[in-house]
């Protein structure tokens, strides 16, 4: 699966939901993932691991989604431009 497919599996799925909540609500989801993440990160649970990296994913698509913005075509930034140097 493409990420532009994941992307649009997940608009399909979420979108008439997650476009009522509005960018700021599901920002909040989204650094809540973010945060469960972080602490699986800290553990040692490889399965947790992947979970909280699919769960931030997918919250990164919804987001993306009601913003209006692809994300394969975002990250052509690093794919197909290149990105020089180190931020």
């Amino acid at each position: 699966m493409t990420l532009r497919e994941f992307q649009d599996f997940i608009r399909r799925k979420y979108y008439a939901r997650d476009s009522e909540r509005g960018t700021p609500g599901t920002f909040l989801w989204f650094a809540e993932e973010v945060g469960e993440l972080a602490s699986a990160l800290a553990g040692d649970d490889d399965a947790n691991k992947a979970e909280e990296f699919a769960d931030v994913l997918a919250w990164l698509c919804t987001l993306a989604n009601i913003n209006d913005v692809d994300l394969e075509r975002a990250v052509e930034k690093y794919t197909v431009r290149g990105v020089e140097g180190f931020k």
